[in-house]
């Protein structure tokens, strides 16, 4: 596939390109989990990660009085992997599940439905506007949702401010570009001050507006947002935009729609954003912390004493991947989000 002219393109907008565009998109055409993918998320590491998530889950819904009617709420669900083992797990409390709205909100139509296929016989509502939810208290859950939305690049020489752009003249010619910026005009447009003691920036204008939207709905109906991405917890923002195939790094301007394309998240960022929406709190840990004290080792060790030796050897390989601080333990983050009148923070 080419393109028939010339394209200068924000770098947000070619990363939307390259990832979902209907033709040859990244996420619109091909499967990027596993072994024999491009990489690979800690529901598909092991079901232990989706079962402290369904325990964590049903932990706040009963903090929030065990409303009768909720909506529960994954962003971005890749195989459908982690709503799987959740339902199974939240199978065993009748009266959660009862009460329970299933929703799953996914852009990708082939991962809809592999989504599909994988959870056929549970009542799972694919919601393409989380804006139109019911006005129910609703429980969100992200994992490596954000990292995946597009982002921008600004950066700063000589006191001026330029945005990184790509020209693209087909699929196989690709080249960074930059182009000057008044800051000040576009930190006004977005309503939030970015370049404060910056020399480089990365913005996600679609991540800003979920994490807003998301913000707003539990304001209104009570509930709380659970994410889990890679990312760090600095003030001075980073160039980490990656591109991945088959587990290794690539140039995101090579292989147009055959690389996965991600970031790290700022999680300083995210709070900025949620604190200036105010009436909301924040905490954060690391996936280590978060886990552990979910008890994730207390279940392996009773889910594994009747393991044989292969078996249980290869549980605690998974384990250790999740939980290990130069493995996934320390990279990825898990940041909770919830009114300020709610004192729950179990996990943190």
């Amino acid at each position: 596939m080419k393109t028939k002219k010339i394209l200068n393109l924000p770098l947000d907008k070619f990363i939307n390109y390259c990832l979902y565009n209907k033709e040859f998109g990244y996420y619109m055409k091909k499967y990027p989990f596993g072994k024999d993918g491009d990489f690979v998320t800690a529901p598909n590491v092991s079901r232990l990660f989706s079962e402290m998530i369904a325990i964590w889950v049903f932990s706040f819904w009963q903090s929030l009085g065990s409303p009768k009617k909720f909506n529960l709420i994954e962003l971005g669900a890749g195989n459908g992997e982690m709503m799987r083992i959740m339902i199974e797990s939240l199978k065993n409390f009748p009266i959660f599940f009862k009460s329970c709205n299933f929703i799953i909100h996914e852009k990708s139509s082939s991962l809809i439905n592999i989504q599909k296929k994988k959870l056929l016989k549970n009542r799972i509502v694919w919601a393409k506007k989380i804006t139109q939810l019911k006005n129910i208290p609703s429980i969100f859950v992200a994992n490596e949702f954000f990292d995946a939305l597009a982002i921008k690049q600004f950066m700063k020489k000589n006191n001026l401010w330029f945005e990184k752009f790509v020209r693209l003249k087909d699929n196989k010619d690709a080249q960074f570009k930059e182009r000057k910026i008044n800051i000040k005009d576009y930190e006004k447009k977005i309503d939030l001050k970015l370049s404060q003691n910056q020399n480089f920036i990365e913005y996600s204008e679609l991540g800003a507006k979920y994490l807003k939207d998301v913000g707003k709905i539990i304001k209104k109906n009570s509930g709380g947002f659970l994410i889990i991405d890679y990312g760090y917890n600095e003030n001075k923002m980073k160039n980490t935009i990656q591109g991945v195939i088959k587990h290794k790094y690539t140039n995101i301007l090579k292989n147009i729609g055959k690389s996965d394309i991600t970031h790290n998240i700022n999680f300083k960022l995210f709070q900025k954003i949620i604190d200036n929406l105010g009436g909301l709190n924040h905490n954060l840990t690391t996936q280590k912390n978060f886990l552990t004290r979910m008890g994730i080792n207390e279940r392996a060790e009773i889910i594994s004493k009747n393991y044989n030796f292969k078996k249980k050897a290869d549980m605690y390989y998974r384990l250790k991947r999740l939980i290990h601080q130069e493995q996934m333990g320390n990279l990825f983050k898990v940041m909770f989000i919830k009114n300020k009148k709610n004192r729950f923070n179990l996990g943190f």
